[in-house]
């Protein structure tokens, strides 16, 4: 199973308690930061977090409060990650490197940690964030390099889709197996990612990582048919086969091992969903020919054959799977 969700509170401490509570809290998720509850006498706040895969998933409540991100906070983290945010309530003020924004609800705003920063939020906020590695981005055609705050909306689009299914990972998060973890964290990643590519100040079309990426969405479209191959993908994203083999092999694997991959772990997801289908309507669903060649694959992949699968969800093995 995925992490389990666990829960923050500074309530019932004393103020100076509070802030070291808070000040770790944000350590733990995501780097050290100064923490100041302003003109208030508390700061009550409360923290509930979970993660999926290697994404964490937290939703944040504060009264008054303001945290920095300082040029002598630098040296102690590197802050390795971007902050993705979807304010629900309350207005943030935010300033990175003379840049200032005000989040309210139904603001999606994505910024990197690792920059020095301020929020302010002058009364009680409410948000739900993903925290991000930035080498996740990376892979996907994100161009750290050129990585400014940027806010979009969640009420409608792109944004909106993004911010539902972010709401109802965080719910279901204790509940995924960790191959369904690994899934569901590359969805989401791709869905944070859609209202953050319409801006197209991020990313560069033209880059090995950009092509990369798209050569991924190529494959997850057409990951059905099984006629996909990698001339098919090269004469699609207008690029050489030789070009795709280096792409794929600087990440460790084939296009074909990619493909092949990507098509057992949505197998597997189903055989596990108890929807009725066979094994072999399964395997043919996605692209395989023969019930022998996937029964092999499936076994050297997961080290269990998919009838051991399947008998686990419904019960009993399918007449037409072909055993090894």
């Amino acid at each position: 199973m995925s992490d389990t969700v666990h829960s923050l509170s500074t309530n019932g401490l004393t103020p100076k308690r509070q802030i070291e509570r808070w000040s770790d809290a944000l350590t733990d998720l995501c780097g050290q930061f100064e923490v100041d509850a302003l003109e208030g006498s508390s700061l009550e706040g409360r923290i509930n977090y979970t993660t999926v895969s290697r994404l964490k998933l937290c939703q944040i409540e504060a009264s008054q409060h303001r945290i920095a991100h300082t040029f002598s906070r630098i040296k102690l983290s590197e802050h390795p990650y971007i902050k993705i945010l979807f304010q629900t309530h309350g207005v943030s003020h935010f300033e990175q490197e003379g840049r200032h924004f005000d989040i309210v609800p139904g603001d999606c705003f994505a910024y990197d940690v690792s920059c020095p920063h301020t929020i302010i939020s002058p009364s009680l906020t409410r948000h739900e964030v993903v925290i991000v590695p930035k080498d996740l981005l990376k892979e996907r055609g994100f161009q750290l390099s050129k990585m400014a705050p940027c806010k979009l909306s969640a009420r409608n689009g792109t944004g909106r889709i993004a911010y539902d299914f972010v709401h109802a990972a965080f719910g279901e998060a204790s509940k995924l197996s960790p191959l369904n973890a690994v899934g569901v964290a590359d969805s989401l990643i791709d869905l944070l990612l859609l209202p953050l590519r319409e801006t197209g100040a991020m990313f560069d079309r033209g880059s090995a990582e950009a092509t990369y990426v798209r050569a991924q969405g190529f494959i997850r479209e057409h990951l059905r048919d099984p006629d996909l191959c990698i001339d098919r993908i090269s004469t699609a994203l207008g690029c050489s086969k030789r070009y795709l083999h280096m792409l794929f092999s600087d990440r460790g694997m084939t296009v074909s091992d990619y493909i092949w991959r990507a098509r057992l772990q949505h197998c597997r997801q189903e055989l596990e969903s108890q929807n009725g289908k066979t094994i072999t309507d399964v395997a043919f669903s996605w692209g395989f020919s023969s019930s022998s060649h996937f029964s092999r694959v499936f076994r050297k992949y997961f080290g269990i054959a998919p009838s051991s699968v399947n008998k686990a969800q419904h019960g009993g093995i399918p007449a037409d799977v072909v055993l090894e």
